[in-house]
């Protein structure tokens, strides 16, 4: 079984509720000291062996790969992760504002609000990410209502043209 495939069934076999808590309470520990760490010192490139990163970050292998699985679409270039073993020589290049970006789509307020990204992105540019995030999941509605003009081109209302009837 891979390292991937531990993670995905860690996160997936999770008896009960306090069982459930205390994995998901001590991953999120971990993800945040990474975070803190990686946002605090400003690096954008973090390159090694899975496991020596893993220890560096204090985090066994498979809570290592779960917080790659997290990460992976906010870098330059993703990584496999069902191919990594203990061994595998990892590169990220870290992309700040799409990590941000994705902190945003993930709820993570406790990632985003971190006070370490005050240094990697000023307080105008967290806002225009967040202005982009909240553009982009706006729900828009293709219905045409009564009093708009019709979708025909006629100049008429909708009501008057295509919607009479």
């Amino acid at each position: 079984m891979s390292l991937f495939e531990k993670w995905q069934h860690a996160v997936q076999n999770q008896s009960d509720n306090q069982q459930n808590q205390i994995f998901f309470k001590n991953y999120l520990e971990k993800e945040t000291e990474a975070y803190k760490k990686i946002l605090g010192s400003k690096t954008q490139v973090i390159e090694g062996r899975l496991n020596d990163l893993a220890k560096e970050y204090d985090m066994d292998e498979v809570t290592f790969i779960g917080f790659l699985d997290g990460i992976n679409t906010s870098l330059e270039n993703q990584i496999e992760l069902d191919e990594l073993t203990e061994d595998s020589e990892i590169k990220l290049n870290i992309v700040f504002d799409k990590l941000y970006y994705n902190m945003l789509a993930a709820k993570a307020t406790w990632l985003h609000e971190l006070k370490e990204w005050d240094d990697i992105l000023t307080a105008e540019e967290r806002a225009a990410i967040r202005k982009r995030y909240n553009e982009d999941h706006r729900a828009v509605s293709n219905k045409v209502g009564r009093n708009h003009p019709c979708p025909c081109g006629s100049g008429k209302k909708y009501k008057k043209c295509c919607g009479a009837g």
